[in-house]
């Protein structure tokens, strides 16, 4: 299984070669999008692990993935839990998956009991850290504040960041999609300057499709993807805008990634269960 999903999702078609998806959805992006070709910005495969395989699964897992990911076009990064990352590092060595943790601290050490800082992260091998996922939002209560002291912190470290956004239900429902995104980003990003752009991947994660086999359907995932790549044109720059990448997360499957991967503005997938 993990194999199958590994290989669909790292080396799927879509992901490989850009320019041949979805001919329709990028022609009728041309007035959206500015300058930079959309197979120019890089595509990133990311599966988040969240509190799931023991020691010897996590090793197996990350062989399986670097295996699969022979020869894929799009860049691929595992992200386990916490005590299996030294462990998944070695177990992906020689390979081109990069290794990621699922939270940080703000601080550099001292008395927070339970906390991981950004220089421990670095020090084992992470190239990524995600901040702003939805259930550390909700189940652990991460306020924007907090969210944006954990980026910052991300980027001081040199690592790169994987900001997640996402609206809940009732506020897709209400209409309020974009206001909710906008005002992540606003937050999330206080501070960042364009210069640390390049480090970081936006991850838009309805939150109602999260762990729910939901999916946004590739209209609606895309029109979100557009509407953020818009704010980063206004909030920095064009250029800003054009180079940033945008995943799309919640629910993606082997199913599912090929038509969303067609979409012009999304350029990968942060994937959870199926990872």
């Amino acid at each position: 299984r993990a194999v199958a999903v590994a290989t669909a999702l790292a080396a799927c078609p879509a992901c490989a070669f850009r320019p041949t998806a979805s001919v329709a959805r990028r022609a009728a992006a041309t007035t959206r999008l500015a300058p930079m070709n959309m197979a120019d910005r890089p595509v990133l495969i990311a599966g988040n692990w969240k509190m799931n395989t023991d020691a010897d699964s996590a090793v197996a897992l990350a062989k399986a993935v670097a295996e699969a990911s022979k020869g894929a076009k799009a860049g691929v990064a595992v992200i386990p839990p916490f005590p299996f990352i030294p462990a998944v590092k070695a177990a992906v060595a020689g390979s081109t998956v990069a290794v990621g943790a699922q939270d940080c601290w703000t601080e550099d050490g001292g008395a927070f009991t339970g906390a991981v800082s950004t220089g421990m992260l670095a020090s084992v091998g992470c190239e990524y850290v995600l901040t702003g996922h939805s259930e550390r939002r909700s189940v652990f209560k991460e306020d924007d504040a907090l969210i944006n002291a954990k980026t910052r912190k991300v980027l001081a470290q040199g690592l790169k960041v994987i900001l997640c956004i996402g609206e809940q239900k009732e506020e897709r429902e209400g209409g309020t999609t974009n206001k909710v995104v906008a005002q992540q980003l606003d937050a999330g990003l206080k501070g960042v300057p364009e210069s640390d752009l390049a480090r970081v991947v936006i991850a838009y994660e309805p939150v109602w499709a999260i762990g729910t086999g939901l999916t946004a359907t590739p209209d609606q995932a895309q029109d979100t993807h557009a509407f953020i790549r818009s704010w980063f044109a206004k909030a920095y720059s064009q250029g800003a805008a054009d180079a940033m990448v945008i995943q799309y997360g919640g629910s993606v499957t082997p199913e599912t990634v090929d038509e969303l991967m067609a979409c012009p503005d999304i350029d990968g997938a942060l994937v959870g269960g199926a990872s």
